[in-house]
């Protein structure tokens, strides 16, 4: 019962942590209005240390609620998916490469690149037929450099999180659910 609780107070606060990380520096970017943020890394994070399913509601809650709240309703919904499975993604990997400290910094970085595929193509995908084809292809550069910066944070940020006690052993619980 007390781990279940401190997963759900994790999970709460990292889907605060990716709203606040996302609308906290706010870069524009050309074509449809969006702009470039540090919080790919909790949203990569939340998957590493929450695992897929959590990090899935964790990162895309707190990511839909930063559209929410700055006003981006019609992302609201794709943000969520989007970036849910962007966590899902960095917590299966890291789930997988569970080997070594050296692998999981390994499944870090593979959960960033998961990230840039993800976001930049999903968020083509549905700006397509939104924007069109050449404002949709004009948010890819920015989303691929959103998601080069959330991969550097995501790394450095990891060693830090991971040794807090608690998160270590809710991601070693995470990990163990395979």
């Amino acid at each position: 019962m007390k781990s279940s609780l401190k997963k759900i107070v994790t999970a709460a606060l990292l889907a605060a942590f990716a709203c606040v990380a996302t609308m906290s520096i706010r870069i524009p970017t050309p074509g449809t209005g969006g702009y470039i943020h540090p919080g790919d890394a909790i949203v990569i994070l939340s998957g590493v240390i929450l695992g897929p399913s959590w990090g899935l509601l964790a990162a895309g809650i707190g990511s839909a609620m930063a559209d929410m709240i700055g006003g981006y309703f019609i992302y609201v919904p794709i943000t969520f998916v989007i970036k849910g499975a962007v966590a899902f993604a960095a917590g299966m990997i890291y789930r997988n490469m569970d080997k070594t400290s050296k692998s999981r910094y390994a499944a870090v970085v593979l959960g960033g690149i998961a990230d840039m595929a993800l976001v930049a193509g999903g968020y083509f995908l549905c700006e397509c037929p939104l924007y069109g084809i050449s404002a949709a292809a004009a948010s890819v550069p920015a989303n691929i450099i959103q998601g080069i910066g959330g991969l550097v944070i995501s790394i450095v940020l990891y060693p830090i999180l991971i040794a807090v006690p608690d998160i270590r052993r809710i991601a070693q619980e995470a990990r163990a659910r395979a």
